[in-house]
This record gives C-alpha cells, structure tokens and sequence, in this order.
C-alpha cells in the first residue's frame, strides 16, 4: 500500500547539515527555498533550466546505483523531491580553505562579474568526484555572460589533470544510503508522494485520480518557477523501483520510464546511432541528469526532441493502470496537441526499442538531427529521425522519416515513407522525396522560425541524411 498519512515535514541533508521543513509548499522550487533562507550564492537567471547559474549538487545514483554527486537546476526541482536527499550549495564546498575547483577559478580568472560562478563552481564540484571535469561535458550547462569561456575551461582543464584522494565529501558521498525511501508530504493545501513501487502509484492514482504525474520535472518545473503553479496532489516517480529497470538483449532494449536521461546515455552508448546523436543536443547535463525518456512522452510536446527518434526507431510504450498493462505502438500514442492514448489512472512503466529488423535487411542507416538557436540546451526549431533499411541491390524495404516542431504532435511524413519503398538509394530519389517533403507538413510560423523556414529544413535534413551515408552522384 502506498504511505497514505501525509506528514506536515519534510526531511532532508543541506551541506551535511539536517534540515526539517515544516509547512513548505511542496511545488517551491529550491532555488526559492534557498533564497529565502540566505543562501544566496545560488542566483536566479532564467529559471527554467537553461543558463546553470542557480546549480546545485544532489547525491542521486550512477549507473551501476551507487551514490553519485549530480549537478541539477535548483530552478527546476520541487521542494516535496528532497525527502531525504544531501544537497549542495556553493556555501557549504569549502571546509576552512577554498575547494580545488574553486581555487582554480580564482587562480586562472574565471570569474568577472561573479554572477555565473557559483553555477559553474558546482558543475565543476560533480564533474570532480566522478571524474568527468572534461569542460565540454561538466559545464556544457552553465552560460557565462562576461568573462568569456578560455579562463573557465582553463580551470576545468587544470582540476581534471590534477589527481586527488578521499577528502571529507568522498567520505560522505560512500555514506549515502541508496535507494530513497517513500514519502508522503502534505502542506499548505497540497499532497505529495514519491511512493518506490508501481503497485503503490497505481494504489494513489486510483485514489487520487487527477494527481499529477511528476518524473524529473524539469517541463513541469517551468510551472512552478515561472508561474508559480500548485497541483493538489503530485505522485512522483523517480523512487520506483520497476521504472527504473534497463534491460538489454539481442532483440532489443527496454527503458524504464523513470530512468535519468544521463543514464541512458552512458549505458546505451553506440547501440542507437539516432538515440546517441538526440541525447548529445537533448539539454544540459543538469537537465539530462533528471529528465527521463517517460516524462518526455508524457507530456507530449510536439517539439520533444526523443519522440521523432522513438517514432524512426519504432518504438513501444508499456503501461499499466490498476486493471492490467497494455502496450501501445509509439505511432499511435500521440493523439493531438499535449494529448496521448495514456487512459485515467495509467503511467508509462518502459519503452522497448527493437534492435533487429523485422524484415530481410542488408544496410540499415540510422541518424537524428536537431536544429535550435544554440547547440545544446535550447528549444528546437525542428528535430528529424530517419531511418532506411536497404536490400542486397541498394533498395529501400522500409523507410522511417519522424519530425518534430511541425506539427501539432511529433509526426511521420508517411506518404513518403510509402513512395520510397522500393525505390534505388540514390541521389535522384532523395531529390525526389524532398519536393515531396516540403509540403507534406503545414508546420507554424514563431519567433524560431518560420513555417517557410521549417519547410526547407524538413526536406533539406533529409538530403543531409543521405549525404553523410553516401556519396553524391
């Protein structure tokens, strides 16, 4: 059963130190939390998730599940998440001198205006515990506005050469107690369970019919910084034991829907072509570090960047609800604008991605493109998925062209898809499909770009797509 007396607390570890709080909106941000209690070295910038200044460090689990310090976005994470957490701030990484990381910094002048420090700082804080202070990786997240980024990376090249031993947050981060316990946190007219089996969320939804849904909240915490949005009853998902799974065959790989997007990443790396290139240009690592391939879908934004690969890929959803599972073919789950096949009372529980071609294939080309305003962390203009599968004479025996940001769910061109059956892989043909292309979507016109814009990029991606595999005739 899941825990069904609320409790008026909420526990969680604040720079090593308990911290109870007692009547806090569950749907606070902890970027306001801290603010409002002095600990100000965490700024707001954009607060939804794009500039890294308000960073923070939370212990959460690696790949393997063991206890790992994460950067996430302090502007993004709801303050009924923390039960039982150990976060970070910038306040509380030196201990009588300045951190490595931070000494670096001062040393090599990677702060100006100071504004943007304290993000980098704790970017760099994570990247240095588990070994990964690459600058392209550990602050990929984090925009500085002044100092210009050469002093920066200097500092992270010279932490990342520099070996170090146990110090005294190696030793707290191996005392951390995974996985989190259940909760259950009421105040202020609000409830909120992260409950750690799926039997207990089918329990609270059925109870609590319009609850809310929340995985790593990093699209439903725009609501909350930004608007300042409250839901009487949230269920989060990120504890639960059974969405968390990552199963891989021969065949194919299943996905837990509450599995963090940088898990995903590092465990499937180099199986999925499409899958790799999309999660590279997905967001930043703060982002990827709590974003999950089930919230992506779940809230059905015809501008995700994963669908038009789940749709190239064909992709399948499990769900389960209290009256059994069912599952649902990734081309049929979008139904209209942020509207899915998902019934009352279910939750997606995984994604199977199939590996082997259900038919005879001799090639198969497989990639992703995203087109935004900025590489990573930004919006998309349009993303595309394709996916051709090729026979022993070079011809097309089935052909996936997925697309998002033109319509008003992620959608395939599947009048194309069908013309290109059986037609040579060449240059003439792909000329062909891209008149075909362009006006196969009525995509809209906003401050992006315009749907004349979009147009040529729908069909332009595509030649794109075969030039990196071929050679022009």
């Amino acid at each position: 059963m899941p825990p069904s007396v609320s409790t008026t607390s909420l526990q969680f570890t604040l720079n090593g130190e308990p911290l109870c709080l007692q009547e806090a909106s569950p749907t606070q941000t902890l970027l306001s939390y801290l603010r409002q209690h002095g600990y100000v070295g965490t700024k707001e910038g954009c607060g939804d998730g794009d500039c890294g200044a308000c960073t923070v460090v939370m212990v959460g689990a690696d790949a393997t599940g063991q206890p790992q310090y994460q950067a996430v976005n302090s502007c993004l994470l709801p303050i009924g998440s923390l039960g039982g957490r150990h976060i970070y701030t910038v306040e509380g990484i030196a201990n009588d001198r300045l951190h490595p990381v931070q000494q670096a910094m001062v040393d090599l002048g990677g702060s100006q205006c100071g504004y943007c420090t304290p993000g980098f700082i704790m970017s760099l804080f994570a990247g240095y515990y588990s070994d990964r202070v690459a600058d392209e990786v550990t602050v990929e997240g984090n925009l500085c506005r002044c100092t210009g980024y050469l002093p920066i990376r200097r500092a992270a090249q010279r932490v990342a050469a520099e070996s170090h031993g146990e110090d005294d947050f190696s030793q707290a981060l191996s005392q951390v107690s995974l996985p989190l316990a259940a909760t259950a946190y009421s105040a202020q007219g609000q409830q909120f369970y992260r409950p750690t089996q799926l039997a207990e969320v089918l329990d609270l939804l059925q109870a609590h019919p319009d609850a809310t849904l929340v995985a790593g909240s990093t699209d439903l915490g725009l609501e909350m910084s930004w608007y300042r949005q409250h839901y009487p009853v949230m269920i989060a998902l990120e504890a639960v034991a059974e969405l968390h799974q990552l199963a891989h065959t021969d065949d194919a790989v299943t996905i837990g829907a509450a599995v963090p997007l940088s898990q995903i990443e590092e465990q499937l790396r180099g199986v999925f072509p499409s899958l790799d290139e999309m999660l590279h240009w997905f967001a930043a690592r703060q982002v990827r570090n709590r974003a999950t391939l089930g919230g992506n879908l779940g809230t059905a934004s015809p501008i995700g960047d994963l669908p038009p690969v789940l749709l190239a890929l064909d992709a399948t959803i499990q769900v389960a609800s209290a009256a059994g599972s069912r599952e649902i073919a990734i081309a049929d789950f979008f139904k209209g604008y942020r509207v899915t096949d998902l019934r009352t009372g279910e939750v997606i529980v995984a994604i199977t991605i199939p590996k082997t071609p259900q038919i005879a294939v001799t090639r198969r080309l497989s990639q992703s493109y995203k087109i935004g305003k900025r590489g990573t962390d930004d919006i998309s203009i349009v993303a595309a998925a394709y996916r051709i599968d090729l026979d022993t004479q070079n011809r097309v025996v089935a052909a996936r062209l997925a697309y998002g940001g033109v319509a008003a769910t992620p959608i395939r061109a599947i009048a194309v898809e069908e013309w290109l059956i059986g037609q040579p892989w060449t240059l003439a043909t792909v000329l062909a499909a891209k008149e075909q292309l362009r006006s196969a979507f009525t995509p809209m016109s906003d401050l992006r770009g315009s749907a004349d814009y979009r147009n040529r990029l729908i069909a332009n991606l595509f030649e794109k797509f075969f030039v990196e595999f071929n050679n022009c005739e």
